[in-house]
């Protein structure tokens, strides 16, 4: 039998069940996800208070809070704090997917788009809106996933707190729900092509980010109220709310209208940033993390409640795939969700040259 070289885990808040690790305990450790053990994962994503895994056969799976049918699933419940298979979406493959403050979206490999969860804003889409005798739209539910934005070919989609985004093969932005705040943007339940800063006014048109110019970008990262840019060469611009130390720049409260260099994690060669609610993690080459910002309910997952804007190395304390074997478990992607994180890990063998 093949020794299993991967792993799912989880740490932080799990009082909805968000961590999937059977329980509703808080973690300030890293835990293995161990009912994912049998599936092979290609990607997850946690939300505010839930979570979801996407395989390499395309099942999804999702867990956590419920009340709004986040999960996609039947019987209805509160919470599920073990990740179960959204079985309506059983015979299409699903490559990507997002959670928003109460709703999900999903796109399969054939470009259609799913939506399910809240709908009280039109955020899941025009097709699951139903008209009463007065004309209005009726707020309800999405407990079952459904197509969504039928006439485009999807490539990826994002989810907002009660709005949704879909980019299109043809390289268009199309959203459509209720941003927050509004601001001059109206509820839209119909996708609408987006035609397309210095201050903190919402805006209804994308304008240029300051400070980012001549920078190589290859990836970007939001949270509740702070943003991440990445470069080619590995460097972290942050900008946003300071508090809680989750810019990483050393402090607690400095907040950032245009995105600087977070100077305390130059040199670690970082390639992928994930923003949470109030904290951040990053990634380096090699498979470390680095987490930072609030530290309360175990979110920065190395045993400490300390709020810091200093990065600080979570260990991975996993056993070994196999008894006595050599080598460490490297991270291979990360998501911040609300209180929790969610993380891939890979076994790799000692090299006999670190052994020396």
């Amino acid at each position: 039998m093949p020794v299993d070289t991967t792993a799912v885990i989880a740490w932080g808040s799990g009082e909805d069940g968000q961590l999937g690790l059977g329980d509703n305990e808080e973690k300030e450790w890293v835990s293995s996800i161990t009912s994912l053990n049998s599936a092979t994962v290609r990607s997850v994503v946690a939300g505010s208070r839930n979570s979801l895994a996407i395989c390499d056969d395309g099942k999804l799976f999702t867990w956590g809070w419920n009340q709004r049918g986040t999960l996609g699933h039947q019987p209805s419940t509160k919470t599920e704090n073990i990740p179960s298979q959204v079985k309506a979406l059983d015979n299409v493959k699903i490559i990507q997917a997002a959670i928003g403050g109460w709703h999900c979206l999903a796109v399969d490999d054939e470009g259609r788009a799913y939506a399910w969860g809240g709908n009280e804003y039109g955020q899941c889409g025009e097709e699951l809106e139903k008209k009463g005798e007065s004309g209005r739209t009726l707020r309800r539910d999405i407990v079952i996933p459904q197509r969504c934005a039928s006439k485009l070919s999807v490539r990826q989609v994002a989810a907002g707190g009660t709005h949704s985004v879909v980019l299109t093969h043809e390289g268009h932005v199309w959203t459509w729900g209720q941003p927050w705040p509004p601001g001059d943007i109206k509820q839209i339940s119909t996708p609408v092509r987006v035609q397309g800063t210095g201050d903190t006014q919402p805006r209804s048109q994308p304008v240029p980010v300051q400070g980012l110019s001549g920078l190589k970008l290859i990836d970007v990262a939001a949270g509740g109220w702070h943003s991440t840019a990445l470069t080619d060469e590995g460097e972290v611009y942050g900008w946003g709310r300071g508090e809680h130390g989750r810019l990483g720049f050393g402090d607690d409260k400095s907040s950032k209208m245009v995105p600087q260099q977070v100077q305390l994690l130059a040199g670690e060669d970082i390639i992928q940033v994930s923003c949470g609610g109030t904290h951040s993690v990053a990634l380096t080459r090699d498979g470390r993390m680095f987490s930072f910002g609030r530290g309360d309910h175990g979110r920065l997952g190395y045993g400490r409640k300390v709020t810091t804007g200093h990065p600080c190395e979570v260990p991975i304390d996993l056993k070994s795939p196999k008894d006595g074997e050599l080598g460490r478990w490297c991270a291979t992607y990360v998501a911040c969700g609300g209180r929790h994180t969610l993380a891939l890990v890979k076994w790799k063998d000692m090299e006999v040259d670190e052994m020396i």
